[in-house]
């Protein structure tokens, strides 16, 4: 036994520490940790390539790549998605906002001979538009923003179908693949547009009065309210950023596949939803950061591609998946209630 009077066992820290510092500290260390074993895990049981020395598939240089690509068009949705998570609101348009932005940009260079950035600017743009409609909708008519993004979803989706015919729309403008598929410094073009995004996000909920905005519209809206914040404002914000995130995705998707097809993103609102949830976000509102985001979608990704590489049925994928909203969730409300 330790006879220093300013010894503290760990135990006996942790019972100092305030509630709402352990529930932070339990929000940003589960997502890693889980993380870290998920990485361990499929780093033994991956199975090793033909090539040279028998390379373990999950750990090349070639597989992490291509996670980052595949990955990059979700977590561009994600951020956008945590912003609106935070500010006590849901999205559930992005994946039929994704394939009409992404529709839009490949109408315009296959069919009007638009050159290849004025049509993807122009699809972004469409993007942000049915941002506009989802804020009117939520900050100025009051629905709650499941009912709304639920009817947009729905709209975005059929109007995507009508102005397409229901068929896919190839695209061979020059240089498209640059997007999605190029690298730039040995790096994934995808990469660096979601290093630079979760940067500029990160800086806004951290460092600016708009992410402080925007926590206080999410965790106590009665409070921001008498504290003379504009809810509408922030909303409106929020809603716009969001769709127009979206619409680069369905940029690189398109780049990707160079073509758009009116089924693109189907579940991607799941998916990006999942991120932020999985990442210690809470779906009560006030509480979420980028770091988490992206743990949350490196977390699913590294499941799925470690799932794959040893061939684990994909629908076992999706439980597992499905699983950890709940537990999330679930957590969530423990602590709320603790």
């Amino acid at each position: 036994m330790c006879d220093n009077e300013n010894y503290h066992s760990p135990r006996t820290i942790y019972q100092r520490m305030p509630n709402s510092q352990v529930s932070v500290l339990l929000r940003r260390l589960l997502p890693l940790a889980g993380l870290i074993v998920l990485i361990i895990f499929f780093s033994i049981k991956s199975p090793r390539g033909p090539a040279p020395g028998y390379e373990n598939l999950f750990l090349s240089s070639e597989n992490i790549f291509n996670i980052a690509r595949q990955q990059s068009a979700i977590l561009l949705i994600a951020f956008g998605m945590t912003l609106v998570i935070i500010s006590g609101g849901i999205d559930l348009s992005v994946g039929s906002v994704s394939a009409f932005s992404g529709m839009i940009a490949a109408l315009l260079m296959a069919r009007s001979g638009m050159a290849l950035v004025p049509a993807m600017t122009l699809g972004v743009v469409a993007g942000a538009c049915c941002g506009v409609i989802n804020a009117f909708l939520i900050g100025i008519l009051r629905l709650p923003p499941f009912i709304a993004t639920l009817g947009t979803m729905g709209i975005a989706r059929g109007v995507t179908n009508i102005i397409s015919g229901g068929r896919a729309v190839d695209v061979l403008a020059d240089n498209i693949r640059w997007l999605g598929e190029a690298d730039f410094l040995k790096l994934p073009v995808p990469l660096w547009i979601i290093i630079f995004v979760g940067v500029l996000c990160y800086i806004l909920l951290n460092k600016t009065v708009m992410g402080r905005t925007i926590y206080a519209v999410g965790g106590n809206p009665q409070a921001a309210r008498f504290a003379g914040i504009d809810q509408r404002k922030t909303l409106f914000f929020v809603y716009v950023l969001t769709s127009a995130l979206t619409g680069v995705a369905a940029m690189i998707d398109v780049s990707r596949s160079i073509s758009a097809q009116p089924t693109a993103a189907m579940g991607a609102e799941l998916d990006a939803i999942a991120a932020v949830v999985i990442g210690g976000a809470s779906l009560f509102g006030g509480v979420g950061t980028i770091v988490g985001t992206v743990t949350g979608a490196l977390v699913i990704a590294v499941l799925k591609n470690g799932s794959s590489l040893m061939s684990v049925d994909p629908f076992i994928q999706q439980i597992i998946v499905g699983t950890l909203i709940i537990v999330a969730v679930a957590f969530d409300q423990w602590q709320k209630k603790a």
